[in-house]
């Protein structure tokens, strides 16, 4: 059983989503416009459905907000097709992206996908041996999921911490942009290897705020990313 949020202003599609996912035993808290959304969200759902369009804050604005304060995934459900509006939603912070008109039956088999991806995350989290990777001013805490840079807090979202993770554990190895998206987002995502270009320059800019003599993730041209150990 897991907490799931949908924020979405389309009455008759929330009440088909709310009766689909409470009959699979999952606890569902309905918003209608964004300013409720944010009240919610705070209560740390297990996954969040967000539609785009909406009175007020639109689900851009939403998932800025929310991003950093909130590790669960969040699902784009929005009849916004085109793939700059796809990667806007998965830059700001979204795990997946879903066109409406959707399949039903799609829909929930993204959402228990995920929620199976995050139940794996929390077990390896556990029993992770390696609790601090550390390079140069750099300081990575696994469990907490925490990056620190000369002791200041680097307020990552979900995503950008996890291409951190990634990378910082097979520190040396490079990944391609395909790689780095299959294994953060899965191959089931709806989206596509552009997007990690964005969350590296947002990652690598949040960390030049506070080290910026340091290259802790190098782009190995024509290939993909690699992170540096620095002694």
């Amino acid at each position: 059983m897991s907490k799931i949020l949908i924020i979405d202003d389309e009455e008759d599609l929330v009440a088909l989503l709310k009766d689909s996912l409470e009959s699979r035993g999952h606890v569902v808290s309905v918003a209608y416009d964004g300013d409720n959304g944010l009240k919610l969200a705070h209560e740390q759902p297990d996954l969040i459905i967000l539609d785009i369009m909406m009175p007020g804050m639109s689900g851009y604005e939403l998932c800025r907000r929310i991003r950093d304060a909130v590790h669960c995934p969040i699902l784009f459900l929005s009849a916004k097709q085109s793939e700059t509006d796809k990667i806007r939603g998965l830059a700001l912070g979204g795990d997946d992206y879903i066109v409406k008109p959707f399949g039903l039956r799609e829909l929930l088999a993204r959402i228990d996908a995920h929620l199976r991806r995050e139940k794996r995350a929390a077990f390896l989290n556990q029993s992770l041996q390696r609790v601090w990777i550390r390079s140069g001013k750099m300081a990575i805490d696994l469990r907490a999921r925490q990056m620190k840079i000369d002791g200041h807090l680097i307020p990552l979202t979900k995503k950008e911490f996890d291409i951190v993770e990634l990378l910082s554990l097979h520190a040396g190895q490079v990944f391609s942009r395909e790689q780095i998206y299959e294994k953060v987002w899965g191959y089931d995502a709806e989206g596509d290897a552009a997007t990690v270009t964005e969350h590296v320059k947002n990652i690598r800019a949040k960390i030049s705020a506070r080290d910026p003599d340091t290259e802790y993730i190098s782009t190995v041209w024509g290939i993909g990313y690699r992170f540096n150990k620095i002694i």
